[in-house]
C-alpha cells in the first residue's frame, strides 16, 4: 500500500504540553496518516479525539515506535533518555521537549525562526529548547543578524503552568484559600522534589529548578547555555534570573541587550521586529499598548514591546517579551520542527 502521510507519535500525550501538542497537530496541516498517543501506565487507556477519531492512549514502550516517522516527546527527561534512542533505532526522528539532550553536542537544539538549518545534521534526535529561551531568541535573532549582539541580561516572570498541571491547581487552590482566609500547605513550588515549598498565590518565588554551585538555578543555566548554542555564539555574554509568578499561562521577560553596531536606535529595532518571523510588535506606550500574558494565551507568536534605548549605554536596549509557554515555548515549537523536517525533506510523507 502506498504511504499517504506521516505516522506521528506523541509521548506524554496526557500531560499539559502533550495535550497542547495534540491540539496543535489538530490545528495544523501536517499530513498525518496515523497518530499514536503514548503515556505512562497510569494514564494509559484514556481516550482522546483527534480529527474526529477517538484514539486510546497506549503505554509507551520500545515497540510502540515501529513504523513511526516523527515522535514528539514531552514526558520527562528520564523517559526521553530511555525511549528516544529506542524510537531512533526503529527509524523515527525524535523531537524531544525535555532537557535530556539539549546540551549534547551531537544533538541540534532548534528554534525554526533562528536556526532551522541545524536540523540537517541531526542524528535522529532534535532537542526543543527551554520555553523561556525559545521566546527570547525568536525576538533577539533579527537584532543579532542586523546589528550584532554582545550581551544579554534577562529577568523572567514565569507562569506556573511551566511547572506542570499540579502547579496550576496549587495556584488556584492557594488563591481561593488566601481570599477566604483559610489555611493551606504548599506542596509543589518552587521545586516539587525539594522538602521546602512556598506559597505561590499573591507571591513571587525567585527560584525555578534547583540551585547550582555557582548560585544560578538550573533554569537560569538552561537559558544561558541554550541561547549560546542556538545562536552559535559561545562567546556571547548571557545572565539570567528566573522568577515564578502567580500567572497560569504565559511567560514574560525583561531583557537588556547590547548590540555591536554603533548608532542603532529604538526605532531601528522596532522596524526590524515589525516584520520578523514569529514576532508580533506591540509597542505604543502613548496608547498603553504592550504585551501581557493574559493576551498571549492560545497564540503561537512571540509578542515584543517596551523597546527603548538604555539611558547610559548608547548600544544598550531594553525589551519586554511575552509568549504562551505551552505553545511557542513547547508544543508549537515542536510541531514547527516537524513541519520543517518535512519542508527540508528530512522526513517523507
Amino acid at each position: 500500500m502506498t504511504k499517504k502521510g506521516l505516522h506521528v507519535a506523541v509521548v506524554g500525550a496526557t500531560g499539559a504540553v502533550g495535550q497542547q501538542m495534540v491540539q496543535t497537530l489538530e490545528n495544523r496541516n501536517l499530513p498525518i496518516a496515523q497518530l499514536t498517543l503514548l503515556s505512562s501506565e497510569r494514564s494509559a487507556g484514556k481516550k482522546v479525539v483527534f480529527r474526529g477519531e477517538e484514539l486510546e492512549v497506549q503505554v509507551a514502550k520500545p515497540a510502540s515506535f515501529e513504523g513511526v516517522d516523527i515522535a514528539l516527546f514531552s514526558a520527562g527527561g528520564s523517559v526521553s533518555k530511555q525511549l528516544a534512542p529506542e524510537a531512533v533505532k526503529r527509524g523515527a526522528v525524535v523531537v524531544d521537549n525535555t532537557s535530556a539532550f539539549r546540551m549534547d553536542e551531537n544533538v541540534p537544539l532548534v528554534v525554526p525562526e533562528v536556526n532551522e538549518a541545524d536540523l540537517k545534521w541531526h542524528n535522529g534526535i532534535i532537542a526543543n529548547p527551554n520555553c523561556s529561551t525559545i521566546q527570547m531568541v525568536v525576538a533577539l535573532e533579527p537584532i543579532r543578524k542586523a546589528f550584532g549582539l554582545k550581551k544579554v541580561i534577562v529577568s523572567t516572570y514565569q507562569a506556573v503552568s511551566g511547572a506542570g498541571a499540579q502547579a496550576v491547581e496549587e495556584l488556584k487552590a492557594q488563591s481561593k484559600a488566601v481570599l477566604e482566609g483559610e489555611d493551606f500547605t504548599p506542596e509543589i513550588l518552587p521545586v516539587k522534589s525539594d522538602n521546602k515549598h512556598y506559597q505561590i498565590a499573591f507571591n513571587a518565588i525567585p527560584q525555578i529548578d534547583k540551585f547550582q554551585e555557582n548560585g544560578f538555578t538550573f533554569e537560569e543555566m538552561k537559558m544561558i547555555n541554550e541561547t549560546k548554542k542556538i545562536m552559535h555564539m559561545p562567546e556571547l555574554e548571557v545572565a539570567a534570573t528566573c522568577v515564578r509568578i502567580p500567572v497560569m499561562t504565559g511567560h514574560s521577560e525583561s531583557v537588556y541587550i547590547e548590540v555591536e553596531k554603533a548608532g542603532v536606535t529604538a526605532e531601528d529595532i522596532k522596524s526590524l521586529l515589525k516584520d520578523a518571523p514569529g514576532v508580533v510588535l506591540q509597542d505604543e506606550p502613548a496608547e498603553q499598548i504592550y504585551p501581557m500574558p493574559a493576551d498571549c494565551v492560545g497564540k503561537n507568536d512571540v509578542f515584543v514591546g517596551r523597546i527603548r534605548k538604555d539611558l547610559d549605554r548608547d548600544n544598550g536596549f531594553h525589551l519586554w517579551i511575552v509568549s504562551d509557554n505551552l505553545l511557542k515555548g513547547a508544543a508549537w515549537n515542536s510541531v514547527q520542527i516537524a513541519e520543517s523536517l518535512l519542508k527540508l525533506e528530512l522526513v517523507k510523507a
